[in-house]
């Protein structure tokens, strides 16, 4: 099976989430700015998920962190929690 490793920042707006989206692709920390913009627990650790396999997270992750480049930050990606930024940290 299949398992991955990612991290994430989950804000209310899309907006938010571009704007965040345009810090980290301009050189901030992704951890960092989980630490300091997310309202997931996982902002705390950087946004750090942990290691999953398919079906173990909402559709909306699974469809972005099993076909998704390693190490690629994308979004905003949308569920029914809010407005996500995704970097896949590893998969195999």
């Amino acid at each position: 099976m299949t398992v991955a490793t990612a991290r994430h920042i989950l804000v209310d707006t899309e907006a938010q989430c571009e704007a965040l989206k345009a810090e980290i692709e301009g050189g901030a920390d992704f951890a960092d700015v989980a630490k300091e913009h997310s309202s997931c627990p996982s902002g705390r650790n950087g946004g750090d998920l942990g290691e999953f396999g398919p079906g173990m997270m909402v559709p909306e992750f699974d469809k972005v962190v099993f076909s998704a480049e390693v190490g690629t930050v994308q979004g905003p990606v949308k569920t029914q929690f809010g407005y996500h930024l995704l970097e896949v940290t590893s998969r195999s």
